[in-house]
């Protein structure tokens, strides 16, 4: 996370975040606080693939469910 800021700050260009990022609210502070211009969450998504509707209800948002999940109900 260090070396995403860093490149940002110093380089000018869009960076991502990634690695460890396994909480809503770290992912929300990353990207309040202007560390990173994204954040990856690959192992994480792995893990939970609801994490971002999980994230949504913790953080207080709502989320909608994908197209192909309506279609289901």
């Amino acid at each position: 996370m260090p070396a995403a800021a860093r490149i940002r700050r110093e380089a000018g260009v869009p960076t991502g975040a990634v690695g460890l990022i396994v909480d809503p609210a770290q992912a929300e502070a990353i990207l309040a606080d202007g560390a990173a211009d994204l954040v990856l969450l690959g192992r994480e998504l792995l893990r939970d693939p609801y994490w971002p509707r999980r994230a949504a209800t913790e953080l207080g948002t709502d989320a909608d469910w994908p197209p192909q999940y309506r279609r289901a109900v």
